[in-house]
């Protein structure tokens, strides 16, 4: 396996999205598709510029953003920080999983749309109900990732560990916890992504900022050229934030055999 991403195959990756740019920016000027279907690449620059400037609805771009991007930093730090020790302590511990388990594997499967309209007549339609969808989202990719981790822990470090005196909370720091240190990280992205994935939905009723919720009033008004600007806003800081995790990773866990 290759560890690292020879100059080629960047170059490869690069060279597909110049091609879908040049298919585009073709299919566009050759006016095969309507302008309110497909809006041209300039359009698209122009009208980013005219948001930057302008905003939408009265608020800018960036508070749009920044709304979206709080909500979602809120919920998966919240999800991380109940999810990762309840996933360990349920992997470690039969009798936590007894408890933990049964409740998140019926939340795992369960769209989050269908239980949105229940944390709005719960919670209200304010923050906390948005917060509390993507938070919803994002703790079962965490919870089991951190499960599987520690049941993939070798059983004849923690015997050996046992037989030079180690307590069981020794054993879970020192051995337990390290070894899935890199599966909480992967954990950690596949929250990121289901929660990232379920923003639109959670601005999508009774909002009025956020870029989830420009790009639904957009659609309501057939503004192609804005609904263009955030799906490409959401889309770049999707990937950015999984760089940036998975840079994270690589600087921390320097044991789990990953550059």
């Amino acid at each position: 396996m290759e560890t690292k991403r020879p100059t080629k195959y960047r170059r490869l990756s690069l060279g597909v999205l110049l091609l879908i740019l040049a298919l585009w920016f073709g299919a566009t000027a050759a006016h095969l598709v309507s302008g309110i279907l497909l809006p041209s690449p300039q359009r698209v620059v122009t009208t980013f510029i005219s948001l930057c400037q302008h905003g939408y609805n009265g608020v800018s771009l960036g508070t749009h953003y920044l709304v979206t991007m709080l909500r979602l930093i809120i919920a998966v730090v919240a999800a991380i920080l109940i999810g990762v020790p309840l996933g360990l302590v349920s992997g470690y511990l039969l009798r936590v999983k007894a408890i933990v388990d049964p409740i998140i594997q019926f939340i795992r499967p369960i769209p989050p749309l269908a239980y949105y309209t229940l944390l709005i007549l719960w919670l209200g339609i304010g923050e906390s109900s948005k917060i509390s969808l993507l938070f919803l989202a994002a703790i079962p990719p965490i919870y089991i990732a951190c499960f599987d981790a520690v049941k993939k822990v070798n059983v004849e470090y923690l015997q050996s560990a046992a037989s030079l005196g180690a307590n069981a909370k020794q054993r879970f720091w020192h051995i337990v916890f390290p070894a899935a240190a890199p599966d909480i990280f992967t954990g950690v992205r596949s929250a990121v992504g289901v929660a990232y994935t379920t923003i639109v939905s959670a601005e999508m009723v009774a909002s009025s900022t956020g870029i989830g919720w420009m790009i639904i009033d957009a659609s309501h008004y057939l503004k192609s050229d804005v609904m263009f600007v955030g799906i490409i806003v959401l889309g770049v800081t999707g990937v950015a934030l999984d760089w940036g995790i998975k840079a994270l990773e690589h600087r921390l866990i320097k044991w789990s055999g990953r550059v």
